[in-house]
């Protein structure tokens, strides 16, 4: 895993400076296995984001908006209640184990002074928080581990804290190269995997870089390492560690050619040629903020929202087996004018058919040349009853036709609301942007309004971004937010603009009467591609038009609209002009 025992100093020897002698101020568990600790330093006020997630284990400091739970967990309140306004004294890394110990000076219930340390465990599905007393005993753990678990290590409160078995592995920072080398040379593994096995803290990534910078890009059995290539280990090696001694390294993300995360570090990577690019941070705390963030947002958002998914899943669904029995139903109906002949031909041949025959051979005079038709004909009832039989099945298919016609655009319609309300939730950061989509779907009848008594239910605000030329720009977070940014709260002069045939917010220009620069236009339409279901895309397109030009849709759904007439944009959505058009905005 990319955060390694190095890694992890590296951000041990950031937090220091502006985490130590801060008092706790408040602590908020927005996940099961996530907790934030706000602090109070000379530094400034801070939040530290300790995760044990199994899939995207870490610590850092923080600036992303956490969506906290309105009843507290157990392990949050315990955490509250011996943690609050104590002093950070001390971090403390084991080795270069994945272990950083925070050490916090608090008064117990008698009024003596003790410490308290919170064990952060960051080792992939092994990772957990754990609160420890002076006596080294666990006061509890954000997950619990019993001895059916674990018989090595069980986490219980009440039980004493041990640390990790230990492994015989080399320090980095201290471990000569000779050491190293004599350590890999006797390994049949390849190098990369030797070196893993042999240095402690080093992840496979920095690992394999090693291996790349002494093989040039070949693997081989470090046994059969020659003189030069031994000769390149030794400098490589000597040369990471007086970088990492000095404090020499970089925050550095690796990306691929669409921006999307994919691995981080804190030295340069060349191993991938140009199929990543390294993208570099001013510290690793906003390293692992923008890395994991997505990442983050994405899982706590698929465990919160699976119920809603599920239900749009089955309404669409349901939508879409109506619409195509209904569309089946249409194309029978389309025989009609067929059956209108039939019951003109009967009425017209009346004189010559008898009740009791089984069909009628007649000529078809609205068809050149007067071809022969055969009509089936109901021997239970006379001529004169077959014609009006046919009428009646005219006259139904008739009207069955206009009817299907509304339910079919009806159904098309429902459809499309449910792909604005799938693009809603797959964008949604925040648990009441969650309860905001809910509630759309009460209000539409698809699911049950739960009233919730004390409880006022919160405002979502749109979001709001700051153009390069000084204009505001709107974006609504969901239809209901959509509608009323449209229709309601935007004069005729503003600029109105959505992904084309795409689900995705409304945006807004508050033009304020001014003419707008093109690279406001632009902007805009950028972060309407962004907030859409073409988000990953690239070259998208994006209507835009005058307020004055849009107009409800006669389905009367939440967020859908007609416009014309409109001009488009073809632009490629970019998170990071987003981002600090966003902040310009704070």
């Amino acid at each position: 895993m990319p955060l390694d025992g190095v890694f992890l100093s590296q951000i041990k020897n950031e937090l220091e400076p502006v985490l130590l002698g801060g008092r706790v101020d408040k602590i908020h568990q927005p996940a099961k296995e996530t907790v934030v600790i706000a602090m109070r330093a000379k530094a400034g006020n801070h939040k530290l984001l300790l995760s044990a997630s199994a899939s995207n284990p870490r610590l850092h400091l923080t600036t992303q908006p956490q969506d906290n739970p309105k009843a507290p967990p157990m392990f949050c309140m315990l955490m509250r209640k011996h943690l609050s306004g104590a002093k950070l004294v001390a971090l403390r890394q084991i080795g270069l184990d994945r272990i950083l110990h925070f050490d916090f000076e608090t008064t117990n219930e008698l009024g003596d002074r003790v410490v308290l340390t919170l064990a952060v465990e960051i080792m992939g599905r092994h990772s957990n928080i754990i609160l420890v007393d002076q006596n080294n005993r666990i006061i509890d753990a954000v997950k619990r581990i019993n001895d059916e678990m674990s018989r090595v290590r069980p986490i219980l409160p009440g039980m004493s804290y041990t640390l990790v078995p230990a492994q015989d592995r080399l320090n980095i920072f201290t471990a000569a190269p000779a050491q190293v080398l004599e350590r890999v040379h006797n390994s049949e593994q390849e190098l990369s995997r030797a070196l893993l096995g042999a240095l402690e803290g080093m992840s496979p990534l920095v690992c394999r870089e090693i291996a790349h910078h002494v093989t040039r890009g070949t693997e081989i059995t470090s046994s059969l390492l020659d003189e030069e290539q031994q000769t390149r280990l030794r400098f490589y090696l000597a040369q990471l560690s007086d970088r990492l001694n000095a404090g020499q390294t970089t925050p550095t993300m690796l990306v691929d050619a669409s921006g999307k995360p994919k691995d981080f570090t804190y030295l340069d990577i060349n191993q991938y040629g140009h199929t990543l690019v390294s993208r570099s941070f001013q510290t690793y705390s906003e390293l692992l903020d923008s890395f994991y963030s997505e990442r983050d947002r994405i899982d706590r958002m698929r465990q919160r929202g699976a119920d809603l998914l599920k239900l749009l899943v089955n309404l669409s669904d349901r939508v879409a087996r109506k619409l195509a029995t209904q569309r089946e139903e249409l194309k029978a109906s389309t025989e009609r004018e067929m059956w209108k002949v039939y019951g003109d031909l009967i009425n017209s041949n009346l004189y010559i058919l008898e009740r009791g025959m089984p069909s009628a051979e007649l000529d078809n005079y609205y068809e050149a040349g007067c071809p022969k038709v055969k009509i089936p004909l109901d021997v239970m009832l006379t001529p004169a009853q077959n014609a009006q039989r046919y009428y009646a099945k005219y006259r139904k298919a008739d009207t069955a036709e206009r009817k299907l016609r509304e339910l079919i655009a009806q159904g098309e319609a429902e459809l499309q609301y449910f792909d604005t309300v799938f693009d809603e939730l797959a964008r949604a950061s925040l648990e009441s942007e969650l309860n905001a989509i809910r509630t759309e779907l009460a209000e539409q009848g698809y699911v049950r309004k739960t009233i919730k008594r004390g409880m006022k239910e919160e405002k979502l605000q749109p979001l709001r971004y700051r153009s390069d030329d000084g204009f505001t720009i709107l974006c609504g977070r969901n239809n209901t937010q959509n509608d009323r940014l449209t229709l309601r709260e935007s004069r005729n002069s503003d600029i109105w603009f959505h992904t084309q045939k795409i689900p995705g917010s409304h945006v807004i220009i508050q033009t304020e009467g001014k003419l707008v620069p093109n690279r406001t236009l632009e902007q805009a339409a950028i972060i309407a591609a962004y907030h859409s279901n073409a988000r990953e895309s690239a070259k998208v397109a994006v209507d835009y038009t005058q307020i004055r030009n849009v107009r409800k849709h006669p389905a009367n759904k939440p967020g859908l609209v007609l416009y014309e007439p409109f001009q488009t944009a073809i632009v490629d959505p970019d998170h990071i002009l987003v981002a600090r058009l966003a902040q310009a905005a704070k």
